[in-house]
Parts: structure tokens; C-alpha cells; sequence
């Protein structure tokens, strides 16, 4: 096995991983009032209200796709009656493609927000600047792969359940399987290593707001407001 397949498939998984976790503990005891979206809703809100909900909903579909897909194994969906055709143009190709762009959309709204609206500009940290190149990078990439690996290539698709997904799981059950890593696609490494680095940073940005689910609100009592002085009767 070659040393860049080494450090590319086993090193930086683990690397990212541990400072993804090391680094939300220290965000969450060193920095709790910055742990939000910073959000910018009330400095601009026509373009926002078309990014964000594009941008959101896509990315929540990628990323079922992608546990289906990934996390998934073939043997499971193949026992339940999910053929590979299914799989692919049903699940995988079509509603894929439709997410990514979606998301893609979205973020390309969301940039050109924060780029032309001085208000919200003035905002964004050089940390926010690399995690939305990051994050720009990840979605082209993987609609790349969506499009011409799978819906275009037809039944000549890459079968990336065969090595990138064998692969991803290995790497939490603390298998080795980097060879597979060294015969897919190029632009499949790319994805990979991106995503690998926006684990690494997440805990530093505003990405931890995802964690922030306001589950209290459904057991919080009513807010009650009253008014301060007496109306004339």
C-alpha cells in the first residue's frame, strides 16, 4: 500500500475525527456564547428567505442519501427487496441529483448574499471564508459525482457501494480498507478529503449551531406578557 494512501484513507479520518470531537468539548467550555448560528436574518432577509430553505432542505437530503448509500450496506437493501436498478435511479440517481443542485442553489444564493450585502459581509470571519470554500468544493464534487458517475452514466454507473461505502464503515469499525480508496473515481478522493476537513473544522465555525436543537421549547411554559401601566379607561 503507497504512504499517500495510508495517510489519505486511515490517517486523516482518525485525525479529523479526534479533533472533531476534542474540539466541540473545548468549544462547549471555553466558548458556549458564541455557540450559534451568528445569525444574520435581521440584516437581510429577501435573499435569505430563498438560500437558506434550498440550501437546508437539500443538504438534509444529501445527507439521507448519503446514509443510505454509505452507511447502508448493499446486502441489507438487496434483502429487503431493493434491486440495484431501484437503488440507483430511484433512490440514489434522480432524487439526487434533484437534492444537490437544491443545495447547490441554495449556497450559491447564500454566497453571493454574504458577498454583496456590506451588512452581512462585515460579519463573516476568515473561518466562515474556508468552510464556505470547503463547503462549495464538497457540494460541486459531489453533484459531479451524482450526475455524470450515476444519473448520465446510466447502467454503467459507479458502483461506489462497493468501495467508498466498504471504506467510510471500515474506518469506524476500525478496519482497514484504504486499498479500495486508491481505485475509485478522482473526483471520489476529492469529496472525501473535503469532507474529512470539514469534519476537522466544524467545532471552530458556526456549523455547531446543528447541534443546538431547542428540544426544551416543547416542555417550556407559555411566555406570558402583560402590560406595564394601566389603560385609561
Amino acid at each position: 500500500m503507497r504512504t499517500t494512501d495510508i495517510f489519505l484513507w486511515i490517517v486523516v479520518p482518525y485525525v479529523s475525527i479526534a479533533i472533531f470531537i476534542v474540539g466541540h468539548i473545548w468549544r462547549y467550555r471555553r466558548d458556549q456564547f458564541r455557540w450559534t448560528s451568528q445569525s444574520t436574518q435581521l440584516l437581510e432577509r429577501r435573499l435569505l428567505k430563498w438560500g437558506s430553505p434550498l440550501f437546508h432542505y437539500g443538504a438534509l437530503a444529501v445527507i439521507a442519501g448519503h446514509v443510505i448509500g454509505i452507511l447502508i450496506p448493499e446486502t441489507t437493501t438487496r434483502a429487503i427487496g431493493i434491486n440495484e436498478n431501484i437503488y440507483h435511479f430511484i433512490i440514489a440517481a434522480i432524487p439526487g441529483t434533484i437534492a444537490g443542485v437544491a443545495c447547490l442553489l441554495g449556497f450559491l444564493i447564500l454566497i453571493y448574499r454574504r458577498a454583496r450585502v456590506r451588512r452581512v459581509a462585515v460579519t463573516t470571519s476568515y473561518v466562515d471564508l474556508l468552510i464556505y470554500a470547503l463547503l462549495l468544493y464538497l457540494i460541486v464534487t459531489g453533484d459531479i459525482e451524482t450526475v455524470f458517475h450515476n444519473l448520465v452514466a446510466g447502467s454503467n454507473a459507479y458502483d461506489y457501494r462497493r468501495t467508498v461505502s466498504i471504506w467510510f464503515r471500515g474506518v469506524f469499525a476500525l478496519q482497514d480498507h484504504a486499498r479500495l480508496m486508491s481505485t475509485v473515481p478522482f473526483v471520489y478522493q476529492l469529496h472525501a478529503v473535503s469532507a474529512w476537513a470539514i469534519i476537522a473544522l466544524w467545532p471552530f465555525s458556526r456549523l455547531v449551531h446543528a447541534w443546538s436543537i431547542p428540544l426544551q421549547y416543547i416542555g417550556r411554559p407559555h411566555i406570558l406578557y402583560r402590560r406595564r401601566y394601566q389603560t385609561a379607561a
